[in-house]
Order: structure tokens, then C-alpha cells, then sequence
């Protein structure tokens, strides 16, 4: 029925529509279906009714083998094995054996009379004196400014990223999101806005345009195609009054996949491609054909109209680019990152797609585990590669990505794969979600040199070897303090990234679009 979902594969055994299969196959335009051709289940019928045969339900359907795509690549992908948890394992018994021998050091000095007796001060004995500096070693190491040197620095930025909207699904996201330098971007919906438009029009006889428009709109309005309803929406711009009669359309017919024919204010009116218009036995001239190629060329769609077997205009209709697309193409460059379009759209759209909006390199009619086997060739590349998309049929590669990325307002699935949603649905956040995880990860790594340092520092000086010579010594409970600040001066580190401030090029970017 309209509007309701292909409950399974299969091929049409009676019937006539329009099926929108953007979630599994990325093509933005619903695509007709008649008797004996195919349909996938779970994709979603937009006009008429389709009597289906099934052919693969359940586990065999080509949505569940999408899912199973999904799970696998999860399954395969390990996690990163944290540097502190390498540390970690090694640096406690480390540090029991430096205080004991430290102990033993100086206690065996103070026995063999290494030292003077005057070194050691009045209140204690040697024993004392090195149990002291044995403690003091074990007080003052710091493992715990380690431990904390990544869980507060990715607590913090995760934090900061849901505030501008980028949500970022753990540490092992932001770890590999700083390492990007290849983003895939799907087409439709991603790149662009999702939503058909028209964007000029053609006229080829002396005819004002709100009469032109007055005709097609009336033919056109009782068709539930997208790109129909398109021109309805923009005919609707002629009319002072909101809610507008258009005439009558008498003897209307939808020809799936081609157009719209019918009767208006007796005027025969054809709505349609060339194969509409060749079928219907209406000469298509030369002038009506450049305009097409034209349209073609700039991934528009070139609508004809005839008016009694007369083509008097073309209409180009077609998806748009978002408005920053091209300028967040062109700030990824800048940040040496390189960004490749993967879509199952046509060729031909692609092309002009990936041109306006400046990619060089364009992979077409993808099917969802072509695009996922794409990432994985650009991985052995020696690339570290994030995929930015929003339908399910971009779940397979989502996952197979270094990072997934996944427009907020895709569908579940591809939200459920992704490692970071861009909740405002901005292709500005893929760069914020860069820079920031590169700036969390330059935290972390100062809290590391921190810490390390701490230790490789305070260590010795705490076992001694400034005593010798200074007679300085750290006393169990300055220690026990200097450790204490060492684990918050990690905090304060990571606190910082509160202060977080997107690139200046994006907030010049925005100005430019608000004006």
C-alpha cells in the first residue's frame, strides 16, 4: 500500500509504483516498479500498490545481510590497547622493588659507616633515616596521575563535543578520529540536502511563467513523486493565495518512471522525460535536448513539458549541495585531510556532485558492502579512514571505518554503527570532531610527559640522591602531598579542554552563510 514498507525481496507480480530504496541503495530518486521487477524489503512504497512474490524473507533478505555486514565489522574491530595500561602493569612491583632497595641502600651505608653519623638527624637512627627514604619513594610514586592521564582528558572532551553537538561514543573514537587523514562521504543526504528543488526553467514559447506553471502544477498535483511534488511546492511561489485551487486535471495518468499525462482547461499536458515524450509521439527539438544535457552535466534533472504535443519548457529539478559543503571540502584540504565521495547514485550525478563541490576522487553506483571493501582498500593504503553517512546502506562501511560518522538524522541503524553522530546533521561538525579529538589527544599526551616526568623526577629525590650533597631530604608526608599534586595538576590539564574553541575558519564560515 502507499506509504507502507516492502515486507521482504522479492519481484512484482502486479502493479505499478514508485519505491524509495535511498536506504539501501543511496539512490536519491524513488525508482519506478512494474511487473517482474525486483523490490528489497524494508524499502518503503511511495504511490501506488504492489502485489509482491517473496523471494528471500528473514536472514535471507538483503537488509539482513546489510546487518550482518554490521556485526562483523564490529566483532573484527579490536580495541586499542591504552599506553597506560602497559605502564600500569609493570609500575607498581617496579616501585615496591625501587623502595626496598632504597631502604637497603641506605641502610647498609648507615651500618658500614658509608656516611657520617652527623647526616643523620638527631631524632632517629640509620634505620630510621632509610625506612624514611624507602617510604618516601613509595609514597611519592604516582600511578595514579597515570591512570587518570586519559579517562579525564576523554571525559572531558566527549563532554565538550555534546555540547557542540558532536556525540562521541567513548575514548577509542576520539583516539582514532585525532589520527584521520581520508573522510568518504556518502552523496545523498550527506553531501547533499535530500530534499529535491527546482532550480530553473527553461521556456521555449512566448508563455508567462505563471500560466506554465499553472498547467503543470494542476497535472503534476495529484502525483505522490517526489520530484511532483517539487514542482508543486514551487509553483505554488505565483500564488498570492495561500491555499490555491489549481484546475482541474481531467483524464490523468502516471506512466511509472517516466511522468504525468492529462487534460487541464482542455489542454493536453505531458510532464515527463524524453521517453515520455517519444512514446507519446512528441517531437523533442534540438534547443529541448541541449537544455537536458545541460542539466545532466550539472546533476539536475530536466523535466519536459508539453502543451498540446508542443514541448514549450524544461524544468531542471535537483538535489542540492548543503551550503557549506563545498567550503568544509575545501577546510579538510587545509588540514591535510583528503575527502573521497562514495555513493550508489549514478555516474553521472556523481561526477557533477564530487565536482562542484571540489572531490577529485568519486566511486558510483556502490552497492553497501562495495562501499564498506572501498574503506578497507583505502585502510591498507596506509590510511586512517572516517566515513561520514546516514542510511542503512552506509551501516556496512560505517563500522569498517576508523570512524563512523553518521548524520543525526539518518536512520537508526546507521546512528547504532556509527562512533560519533553529528546531532545538528552540519557537515562543519566532521571537521569540529577532528580538531577536537586532535586537541584531547594533545592533552592526553601532555598529562603523559607530565606524569612520566613526575616520576622520573621525583623518584630520585625522594630515594636520596640530593642528600648526599644538600642534605635535602622529602619527608613521607611532603611526598604523600607532592603526589596528591601531581594527580590533580593531570585534572587540571584535562579541565582545560573546557575552554575548547572550534577553528576560526568555521566560525568564518558560518558568518559568511548567516549573511
Amino acid at each position: 500500500m502507499p506509504g507502507g514498507k516492502v515486507a521482504s525481496d522479492g519481484f512484482v507480480i502486479w502493479g505499478q509504483s514508485y519505491v524509495n530504496e535511498s536506504m539501501i541503495t543511496g539512490e536519491s530518486r524513488p525508482v519506478g516498479k512494474k511487473k517482474g521487477d525486483t523490490v528489497i524489503g524494508g524499502t518503503v512504497n511511495e504511490n501506488g500498490v504492489l502485489h509482491v512474490q517473496a523471494t528471500h524473507v528473514g536472514s535471507e533478505s538483503a537488509l539482513s545481510q546489510i546487518v550482518r555486514l554490521v556485526e562483523s565489522a564490529q566483532m573484527a574491530k579490536a580495541p586499542v590497547q591504552k599506553f597506560a595500561d602497559r605502564i600500569s602493569k609493570y609500575f607498581v612491583p617496579l616501585v615496591i622493588i625501587l623502595a626496598f632497595f632504597t631502604w637497603l641502600a641506605w641502610f647498609l651505608a648507615g651500618k658500614l659507616g658509608s656516611y657520617p653519623k652527623s647526616w643523620i638527624p638527631s631524632s632517629m637512627d640509620s634505620f630510621e633515616l632509610a625506612l624514611q627514604f624507602g617510604i618516601s619513594v613509595m609514597v611519592i610514586a604516582c600511578p595514579c596521575a597515570l591512570g587518570l592521564a586519559t579517562p579525564t582528558a576523554v571525559m572531558v572532551g566527549t563532554g565538550v563535543g555534546a555540547s557542540q553537538g558532536v556525540l562521541i561514543k567513548g575514548g577509542q573514537a576520539l583516539e582514532s578520529a585525532h589520527k584521520v587523514n581520508c573522510v568518504v562521504f556518502d552523496k545523498t543526504g550527506t553531501l547533499t540536502t535530500g530534499k529535491p528543488v527546482v532550480v530553473s526553467t527553461r521556456l521555449l514559447k512566448h508563455t508567462l511563467l505563471r500560466d506554465f506553471y499553472e498547467y503543470v502544477a494542476a497535472a503534476e498535483v495529484n502525483s505522490e513523486h517526489p520530484l511532483a511534488k517539487a514542482i508543486v511546492r514551487y509553483a505554488k511561489k505565483f500564488r498570492e493565495e495561500e491555499n490555491h485551487a489549481w484546475p482541474e486535471a481531467q483524464d490523468f495518468i502516471s506512466v511509472t518512471g517516466h511522468g504525468v499525462k492529462a487534460t487541464v482547461r482542455s489542454k493536453e499536458i505531458v510532464v515527463g522525460n524524453k521517453s515520455l515524450m517519444v512514446e507519446s509521439g512528441i517531437h523533442v527539438p534540438v534547443a529541448a535536448l541541449d537544455i537536458l544535457a545541460e542539466a545532466e552535466e550539472m546533476a539536475q534533472t530536466g523535466i519536459m513539458v508539453s502543451m498540446d504535443g508542443e514541448v514549450v519548457g524544461i524544468i531542471a529539478i535537483s538535489d542540492p549541495l548543503k551550503p557549506n559543503a563545498k567550503d568544509v571540502i575545501s577546510l579538510l584540504r587545509s588540514m591535510e585531510v583528503k575527502s573521497i565521495m562514495v555513493t550508489g547514485d549514478n555516474w553521472v550525478t556523481a561526477n557533477a556532485i564530487a565536482k562542484e563541490v571540489g572531490i577529485d576522487t568519486v566511486v558510483a553506483e556502490a552497492k553497501p558492502e562495495q562501499k564498506a571493501q572501498k574503506v578497507k582498500e583505502l585502510q591498507m593504503s596506509g590510511l586512517t579512514v572516517a566515513m561520514v553517512g546516514d542510511g542503512i546502506n552506509d551501516s556496512p562501511a560505517l563500522v569498517s571505518a576508523d570512524v563512523g560518522m553518521a548524520i543525526g538524522t539518518g536512520t537508526d541503524i546507521a546512528v547504532e554503527a556509527a562512533d560519533i553522530v553529528l546531532m545538528k546533521s552540519n557537515l562543519e561538525d566532521v571537521i569540529t570532531a577532528i580538531d577536537l579529538s586532535r586537541k584531547t589527544f594533545f592533552r592526553i599526551h601532555m598529562n603523559y610527559i607530565w606524569a612520566l616526568g613526575y616520576n622520573i623526577i621525583c623518584m630520585p629525590i625522594a630515594a636520596g640522591v640530593l642528600f648526599p650533597s644538600t642534605r635535602f631530604r622529602l619527608p613521607p608526608c611532603f611526598a604523600g602531598a607532592a603526589m596528591a599534586a601531581s594527580s590533580v595538576s593531570v585534572v587540571c590539564c584535562s579541565l582545560l579542554l573546557k575552554n575548547y574553541k572550534r577553528p576560526k575558519k568555521l566560525d568564518t564560515l558560518r558568518e559568511i552563510l548567516v549573511e
